[in-house]
């Protein structure tokens, strides 16, 4: 392995592996030495749109297949940003590679996927990790910091998120996420790792009792095996009496809020996902005061915003370039972090559940630590 340097093979030309070809770039300890695809073709066409707009020193080589990219020896690390369907093999494949694995979420088609998926990386001794850029951001540590402390939020009793965007006619039509056999989890695999795993995060990955998942309506492409679902709900129960819910939407114009409410306040943030554009992260933090006294009635406001220097987008402090420096080192260190495994797991858990309740009825599925 390069000394200084993580070399990343890229594994399949998805959309999203173009603004990951950037936070390689931006991290200053990686670098992407491979593409891969189908065709040779299109992992060359992959690297030269990459190329024309966000510009490396040393051009990566286009691979055709996938095998042939996890046998090469300028790749310490793949990413995989595969159809979840696919992902399993590629994961299993690069791990017995000697491969670090980066793997884009939904991690996999069930829990016993995923189970086997993990337990080849600990086997290889490679750092597994899910590609969930906000758990990066600075303002993280920050959030922990404020729900930690007793006083903004309190014994917290509900958390509430919600991800969604309006897809155009092209996706509902063609779109992977809508096909059962590439994508089967649909908005609950592509949106619901992110509304699930902030519903963890904020209960200090302590998973739910009991779930139960509701799917609101359903759609699958022409030559989808069965419909998926396309707006869906949650219900997340735990142990000392908090409560989450979670809403995902393929029809629903983009919203990314989390609301955690508690016995002395509660926390506000509206871009938890994406950030807004800038140079500054921030979340709301309100304890509100209500007084009546005699005929007056009193609601009074007492926020205070928490901001966080940070620049979104493609940036060399943002939370994508974060994700990429983070897993680089522990590449590079060769000691893999078992805390990354542990949480995807455990949104995977989750996640897996909430869709065994909603294609039984909605009925409750208890979860088992």
């Amino acid at each position: 392995m390069s000394e200084s340097k993580c070399r990343w093979g890229i594994l399949g030309a998805a959309t999203i592996a173009k603004k990951n070809w950037d936070a390689i770039r931006n991290s200053g300890n990686g670098v992407v030495t491979a593409v891969a695809s189908r065709k040779q073709e299109s992992a060359q066409a992959f690297i030269d749109e990459c190329q024309l707009s966000r510009p490396v020193r040393e051009l990566p080589e286009a691979v055709e297949g996938y095998e042939a990219l996890l046998h090469r020896d300028d790749v310490d690390a793949v990413y995989i940003p595969l159809p979840t369907g696919l992902r399993k093999e590629w994961v299993i494949k690069a791990a017995q590679a000697g491969k670090h694995v980066m793997c884009e979420k939904p991690c996999a088609v069930s829990v016993s996927d995923l189970k086997e998926m993990i337990a080849a990386c600990e086997e290889n001794n490679v750092q597994f990790m899910d590609g969930v850029m906000y758990m990066h951001s600075k303002r993280m540590p920050e959030l922990r910091k404020v729900i930690d402390d007793g006083e903004s939020v309190g014994k917290i009793k509900r958390i509430q998120s919600h991800f969604s965007f309006c897809a155009p006619e092209e996706f509902i039509q063609g779109n992977i996420r809508v096909s059962s056999e590439l994508e089967p989890q649909g908005c609950v695999g592509d949106l619901g790792w992110y509304t699930i795993r902030m519903s963890l995060f904020a209960m200090n990955y302590e998973l739910p009792q009991q779930v139960v998942g509701r799917q609101l309506s359903q759609h699958g492409r022409e030559d989808s095996p069965s419909p998926v679902p396309m707006e869906f709900s949650g219900e997340l129960l735990f142990q000392n009496g908090a409560s989450a819910g979670f809403y995902n939407s393929f029809l629903t114009e983009h919203q990314q809020l989390v609301h955690i409410s508690g016995s002395k306040g509660n926390i506000t943030l509206n871009d938890f996902v994406l950030p807004w554009c800038g140079n500054e992260m921030s979340f709301e933090v309100n304890n509100a005061v209500f007084d009546f006294t005699g005929c007056v009635c009193v609601m009074e406001k007492h926020t205070r915003i928490h901001h966080i220097g940070e620049y979104s987008n493609n940036a060399p402090d943002s939370q994508e370039t974060n994700l990429f420096r983070t897993f680089s080192q522990l590449a590079l260190t060769g000691k893999p972090d078992p805390f990354w495994p542990e949480i995807a797991l455990k949104t995977q858990i989750v996640m897996d559940a909430c869709l065994e309740s909603a294609r039984n009825g909605s009925v409750p599925v208890d979860i088992k630590a």
